[in-house]
C-alpha cells in the first residue's frame, strides 16, 4: 500500500523557467513582421491568420473531426487475433468410471501434450453495437459543426475587435504628439496666470476663472489620451503582435457613406436569425439530443453477435488441429427496461431545456439587430455634430489668430481656443472611431460570415490581405450597395427602411 501511494510533484524553478521562456519564444512565431505602415485590410488579415483565439478555435474543429474519424471506426465489426501458450509438468490425463457398474472402464489415457500452442482469428459483429456507433458517428458530426460554429463567432468577434481598435488606435497617432505639445502650453499659460494674479495685473476671480478653464482642458486632454493609448497595444493583441513592437497605422476613409448592408431592414432580423452562430449551436445540440433518444431506444433491444473464424492448435493428438469455426449468441440486458422511462425523461427534459435556450438566444439576437442598427443612427448623428462643432471651432480659432497677430486678443485667449480645438479634433476621431464600431455591432449582431474560414487557413499573408480588401469588410456591402442611411430622427421607430 505505500508503494502504491503517490504524492504530486510540482514544478520546480528551473522548469518554470524554461516553460515560460518556451511560450515566449513561441507566441510570436512564425509570422512576419509588419512593414512600415499597417492599413485596416492587413490589420484584419493579421488578426484572422495569426490570432491565437482563431488557432485555439482551429484545433478545437481539428480535434472533433479526429473524434469523428475515430467514432466512425466503432461502426466496423472486432477482427480479434489470439495466441496462447499452456504448459504443465504432467500430462492432462483422466480415466472413465461407468455410471451404471461404478468401475472403472478404461485406463487412464491422455489427449494433450504437455506443451501446446493455441491461436485463432476471428471476426465478430454485434449488431446492436453498429447501431449504435452509428448514431454515436452521427453525434460526432454534429459536436464538429458546433466547434465551427463556434470558430465562426471567435472569427467574427476579432473581426469587429480590430475595426474598432483600429480606428481608436489611429486615432491616437494622428493627435498624441499635438496632445503633449499643447499640455506643455496649457501649464505654461497656467504659469502665466498665477504670475499675473501674483503681481496684481489681473483681477483674482479672473486669473482663477482662467486658471480653471485650462485645468478643465487638461484634465480632458489626459482623459482621452489614457483611453486612445490602450486602443494601440489592443490592435497589436488581436494581430499577435509584441505589445512593444513599433509600427504605424496607414490612413483610411471616413465613414461618410453611410452603412451598406443591401436589405430592407425588416428583413435583417431573418438573416440573423438564419445566421448567428449561437442559435445553429442551439440546433445542433437539439440534434444531438434527439438522437440521444434514438440510442435509448436501441439499447432496449437484445444484442445479436454473429462470430465466425479459424483456428490452429499444436497439439499432435487432435485429429484436426485446424478448422473454423461459427456462431452466434444473442444477450440482452434487462435492466435497461426499467431504466429507459428515468433516461427518456432526461433526454425529455434537456430538449425542454435546449429549447428554453434557443428561445432566449433568439430574443438576444432580436434585441442585438435593433439595438446595433439605433445605435448605428446615433453615433452618426453624433458625428455629424462632432464634425459640425469642429468646423466651428476651427473658424473661432482662426479668428482668434489674426486677433491675437494685430494684438487685439491675448496669448491666453488663443491658448486657450487652441486647446478647445484640439479637443474637438479629438472628439471628432473619437466619433468616427464610434461610428466604425456600431457599424461592426451591426455586421456582428447579423451573424454572416465575416470571411471564408477555408480561405484563412490556405492563405498566405498578402492573399489573404488582397482576399479580405476585395470582400464585404474592404468595400463595406454585405449583399450589395445600397443607398445611404437617412437622418432619422431619436425617437423614431426601430424598424427602419434604406
Amino acid at each position: 500500500m505505500a508503494g502504491c501511494t503517490l504524492k504530486p510533484q510540482p514544478l520546480g524553478p528551473a522548469e518554470l523557467g524554461a516553460y515560460a521562456a518556451d511560450k515566449l519564444r513561441r507566441v510570436t512565431a512564425d509570422q512576419p513582421l509588419p512593414g512600415p505602415q499597417i492599413d485596416l485590410y492587413e490589420a484584419f488579415a493579421r488578426a484572422l491568420k495569426y490570432n491565437l483565439d482563431q488557432r485555439v478555435e482551429i484545433m478545437q474543429t481539428a480535434v472533433r473531426a479526429q473524434e469523428l474519424s475515430f467514432a466512425s471506426y466503432s461502426m466496423l465489426p472486432n477482427f480479434v487475433a489470439n495466441s496462447a501458450y499452456a504448459g504443465r509438468d504432467s500430462y492432462a490425463a483422466s480415466s472413465s468410471i461407468s455410471v451404471l457398474t461404478q468401475r472403472q472402464s478404461l485406463e487412464p489415457s491422455y489427449s494433450q501434450d504437455k506443451n501446446y500452442v493455441f491461436s485463432d482469428l476471428s471476426l465478430s459483429w454485434n449488431i446492436l453495437d453498429f447501431g449504435l456507433s452509428y448514431i454515436r458517428a452521427r453525434q460526432a458530426g454534429d459536436a464538429v459543426l458546433i466547434a465551427e460554429e463556434c470558430r465562426r463567432r471567435v472569427v467574427s468577434r476579432i473581426i469587429e475587435d480590430v475595426r474598432t481598435a483600429y480606428w481608436r488606435a489611429l486615432t491616437s497617432e494622428r493627435l498624441v504628439n499635438r496632445l503633449h505639445r499643447l499640455e506643455g502650453r496649457a501649464q505654461a499659460a497656467i504659469g502665466d496666470a498665477r504670475k499675473l494674479y501674483k503681481d496684481r495685473q489681473t483681477s483674482p476671480i479672473t486669473a482663477l476663472t482662467y486658471e480653471r478653464e485650462l485645468i478643465e482642458i487638461k484634465r480632458e486632454v489626459q482623459r482621452v489620451e489614457a483611453d486612445l493609448l490602450v486602443a494601440r497595444s489592443q490592435l497589436a493583441a488581436l494581430m499577435n503582435l509584441p505589445p512593444d513592437l513599433p509600427f504605424r497605422l496607414a490612413e483610411m476613409e471616413g465613414v461618410e457613406a453611410g452603412l451598406k448592408i443591401g436589405v430592407p431592414d425588416s428583413d435583417l432580423v431573418k438573416v440573423a436569425l438564419e445566421n448567428r452562430s449561437e442559435l445553429r449551436e442551439v440546433a445542433y445540440r437539439q440534434r444531438i439530443n434527439g438522437r440521444e433518444a434514438s440510442a435509448a431506444l436501441l439499447e432496449l433491444l437484445p444484442g445479436m453477435n454473429l462470430i465466425v473464424g479459424g483456428n490452429a492448435d499444436s497439439n499432435r493428438l487432435l485429429y484436426n488441429s485446424n478448422w473454423v469455426g461459427w456462431g452466434a449468441r444473442a444477450s440482452w440486458n434487462l435492466l435497461n427496461v426499467f431504466r429507459y422511462p428515468a433516461r427518456q425523461g432526461l433526454i425529455d427534459t434537456q430538449d425542454a431545456l435546449l429549447d428554453k435556450r434557443a428561445l432566449a438566444v433568439t430574443m438576444a439576437v432580436l434585441t442585438q439587430v435593433h439595438v446595433s442598427r439605433i445605435r448605428h443612427i446615433l453615433s452618426m448623428k453624433e458625428f455629424q455634430t462632432a464634425a459640425e462643432f469642429r468646423r466651428v471651432q476651427r473658424r473661432i480659432v482662426e479668428q482668434l489668430r489674426a486677433s491675437a497677430a494685430a494684438e487685439s486678443a491675448s496669448e491666453q485667449t488663443l491658448i486657450r481656443e487652441e486647446m478647445n480645438t484640439l479637443i474637438a479634433e479629438v472628439k471628432y476621431d473619437l466619433a468616427h472611431a464610434a461610428v466604425q464600431n456600431a457599424r461592426a455591432n451591426v455586421y456582428a449582431s447579423l451573424g454572416l460570415d465575416t470571411f471564408p474560414l477555408a480561405m484563412i487557413d490556405g492563405s498566405d499573408l498578402p492573399a489573404l490581405r488582397q482576399a479580405v480588401q476585395g470582400s464585404w469588410l474592404g468595400i463595406g456591402a454585405v449583399f450589395a450597395a445600397a443607398p445611404p442611411i437617412p437622418r432619422v430622427p431619436v425617437g423614431a421607430p426601430l424598424v427602419l427602411r434604406h
